[in-house]
């Protein structure tokens, strides 16, 4: 084998680990290659998207329906209340236990490892619609803001730097360093309870593929662009109560289809208060489940949003 083959047969390799093991991510990039997609790196979540083309052969049914729809609920609900308003911004306080716990909901939603999401957000807010912002679209179109930018090493990596709350707890550090192992271990379970379900209530009209492609692949992807459009549409369409210094906007729309983070402008006016949608006609599932969490005791020191926010939000 020649010099150049091995270096290439080399760096497919260690493209492949990275899929599994994110800690083998180079430290440096070249600034031009980091923001270039990575499309070796990028293909188990390209072939994701392929799969939900698997609803035309595998068909479809009321349980698979169900699934998929209570998946992108449950998993919702863990982006925006804990890999958001928690983990990112510390809005509120859990147990050890309840925090791992939706640590893993939220890792089974290909979004990355807690600590990841945590780092690339904080970095958002410092940096919001400035060339430093990697996912600004007004500096390189919506496209990007909403995905592209996940897809290049620099969006991979993880800046330890931007989370030293939570790298002193090594379960977080170890989901994000193998932030597929979640997700792959759900498809498998999904598949397994179509199988089970195909075998002892066949009435039902499910199978282990059906649930794949419906329960994992369609609700992953559907749950996924749900959450980027904040990224995206939340800094191009809607209104502005609060005169920030980027261009966050809210939407009702992109509120009710994330269960609260649509008041983006709200967030980003204030964003260390739990509540995002600041007025009760402003709908947010997330803080309404959050209270419910703090009546049983899940969850506690949920902050509020100050009256002079309020006062000012009234103006």
């Amino acid at each position: 084998m020649t010099r150049k083959r091995q270096l290439a047969t080399g760096g497919i390799l260690a493209t492949v680990r990275r899929w599994f093991d994110t800690g083998s991510d180079p430290v440096d990039v070249d600034d031009r290659d980091a923001i270039r997609i990575d499309w070796l790196r990028a293909a188990p979540f390209i072939g994701l998207h392929l799969a939900c083309l698997g609803v035309f052969v595998v068909g479809v049914s009321p349980v698979a329906l169900a699934v998929a729809a209570g998946l992108y609920v449950l998993r919702m609900f863990a982006v925006t209340a804990f890999y958001h308003r928690y983990f990112s911004h510390r809005t509120f306080r859990t147990s050890r236990v309840m925090q791992f716990v939706f640590a893993l909901l939220g890792a089974s939603c290909v979004q990355r490892g807690p600590l990841w999401w945590a780092a690339h957000h904080r970095h958002h807010h410092r940096h919001a619609d400035t060339p430093e912002d990697p996912h600004s679209p007004g500096l390189r179109g919506l496209v990007w803001s909403h995905v592209g930018w996940f897809l290049t090493p620099a969006g991979f990596r993880t800046d330890l730097s931007r989370v030293h709350d939570l790298v002193r707890f090594p379960e977080l550090r170890w989901l994000d360093r193998y932030d597929t192992i979640v997700p792959m271990a759900l498809a498998l379970a999904l598949f397994g309870l179509g199988v089970l379900l195909e075998r002892i209530a066949p009435q039902l009209d499910t199978n282990g593929p059906q649930m794949l492609v419906w329960g994992f692949a369609v609700s992953t992807i559907v749950l996924f662009h749900a959450t980027v459009t904040i990224n995206s549409l939340s800094h191009r369409f809607g209104t502005r109560r609060f005169d920030t210094a980027d261009e966050s906007r809210n939407n009702l729309w992109l509120a009710l289809l994330t269960f609260g983070e649509g008041w983006h402008n709200n967030h980003h006016f204030y964003p260390t208060s739990t509540r995002q949608g600041f007025f009760w006609w402003e709908i947010d599932l997330t803080y309404y489940g959050l209270r419910v969490m703090a009546w049983l005791g899940l969850v506690r020191d949920l902050k509020p949003v100050p009256a002079r926010v309020l006062a000012r939000g009234r103006q």
